[in-house]
Parts: C-alpha cells; sequence; structure tokens
C-alpha cells in the first residue's frame, strides 16, 4: 500500500514538476524572440510583424526537442528511484 502511495503521490509532485518547467520555458523562449525581433527592429511600432515573428519562432521552437527533453522530470526520477528499490531489495 506504501508503494502506492509513493507512485500516485510521486506522480503528482512530478506532474506539477513538469508543467511548472514547461510553463517556465515557453515563456523564457517567448521572451527571448520579443527581445530578438525588438533589436533587429529598433523603433518599429508594427506588432502584427512583431506578434508573426513570435508566433513563428515558438512553432518551430513546439517542433524541436527542447519541449521533449522537458518529458525526463518522469524519466529520471522514475529510474533513479526504480534502481534504489531495486537494489535495496537485491539481499
Amino acid at each position: 500500500m506504501a508503494f502506492i502511495k509513493l507512485v500516485i503521490f510521486g506522480f503528482i509532485a512530478l506532474t506539477v514538476i513538469y508543467w511548472s518547467i514547461a510553463i517556465y520555458a515557453r515563456s523564457v523562449r517567448k521572451e527571448n524572440l520579443e527581445k530578438s525581433f525588438d533589436a533587429a527592429n529598433p523603433g518599429s511600432l508594427d506588432l502584427a510583424a512583431r506578434d508573426a515573428f513570435v508566433s513563428a519562432g515558438m512553432t518551430a521552437y513546439n517542433a524541436s526537442i527542447r519541449p521533449k527533453l522537458v518529458g525526463l522530470v518522469y524519466v529520471v526520477p522514475t529510474l533513479v528511484i526504480g534502481s534504489i528499490i531495486y537494489l535495496i531489495n537485491l539481499n
């Protein structure tokens, strides 16, 4: 029963961590795209072009491997805890 509680609460904790990292990574990428556009176009007031540039950059970001690497938040702790449990019960 304790193992089931560990799995359930561990999954909930990892989900919270995953969404926090994913939201943070997307916001940092979006901010960098906005700064990049502003640096390339100083004094530009064309918000439609800025939004199109950021939207295209975010589409490219979503297609890259970076957002998928955030999924390692689930894999690495699961493997570590599974290995520890296996090694403890080996004897």
